[in-house]
């Protein structure tokens, strides 16, 4: 992974934000990542399309969603499929607030589409997915 490309450290920040996010069940924050139009696809294989049906959903899920749990994300490849797109793979780890490896979630492997506008990375279509 070439972690010099001048756009990675803006798409890392991006893989923070959503980690913070959830982290602090901040619904508005974590919505605001999304395109408009988004698509994605939850870890539980419910497809949303755009930013209305994700902040429903996530309002639903996230506030007390992360009780006992810490998420940690970490960018783990990035493809350039153009200057502005990029499908960026991210390593997903469910722990304890303790920091014991959590059972019950496991470890995830997102893919993240992003594409770049206004000079902004944004979400553009996401796949949660749990490693088997």
């Amino acid at each position: 992974m070439d972690t010099t490309h001048p756009e990675f450290g803006a798409i890392a920040k991006v893989v923070a934000s959503v980690e913070r996010a959830q982290q602090s069940e901040d619904v508005e924050a974590f919505v605001g990542l999304f395109r408009e139009d988004a698509i994605w696809t939850t870890g539980g294989g419910r497809r949303l399309l755009g930013r209305a049906e994700i902040e429903a959903f996530t309002k639903q899920v996230l506030p007390g969603g992360m009780a006992g749990l810490r998420c940690t994300l970490e960018v783990a490849h990035v493809l350039f499929i153009r200057p502005d797109v990029a499908a960026v793979k991210v390593r997903q780890i469910y722990t304890s607030t303790t920091g014991d490896p959590s059972e019950s979630e496991g470890e995830g492997t997102p893919l993240f589409v992003m594409s770049k506008e206004d000079g902004r990375w944004r979400l553009a279509a996401c796949q949660n997915t749990g490693v088997a």
